[in-house]
């Protein structure tokens, strides 16, 4: 399979997984929303809101990276300052979302 083939299909399914974790966390934030402290705490550290947070966030890098490198594609004609640009994103997408779940992991402890 072509790498642009591959990269347009990890885009299409990755942004439909998102949209659905998306829908799922917006429907509790509203819930939520005007809760206490406690109450959302409680609703972080619950497992199943975890996994599914813990995905919401590894999606949301992971579909921004690969929309954010097509447009590096797209717009940057150097190709070391491409490449740079680039492996600094991936980088970033992936030093990012650990910090959060290590963050996230740590609240309930």
């Amino acid at each position: 399979m072509i790498n642009a083939t591959k990269k347009w299909l990890f885009l299409k399914i990755s942004s439909a997984i998102y949209v659905l974790l998306m829908l799922w966390f917006l429907f509790n934030l509203v819930n939520i929303y005007d809760k206490p402290y406690d109450e959302v705490l409680l609703f972080f550290i619950s497992q199943p809101t975890k996994f599914l947070f813990s995905s919401f966030i590894i999606f949301a890098y992971f579909y921004s990276a690969l929309s954010i490198s097509e447009v590096f594609e797209d717009y940057i004609q150097v190709e070391k300052l491409k490449n740079v640009a680039n492996k600094s994103l991936f980088l970033f997408a992936i030093i990012i979302p650990i910090l959060v779940l290590i963050i996230l992991y740590k609240l309930s402890l």
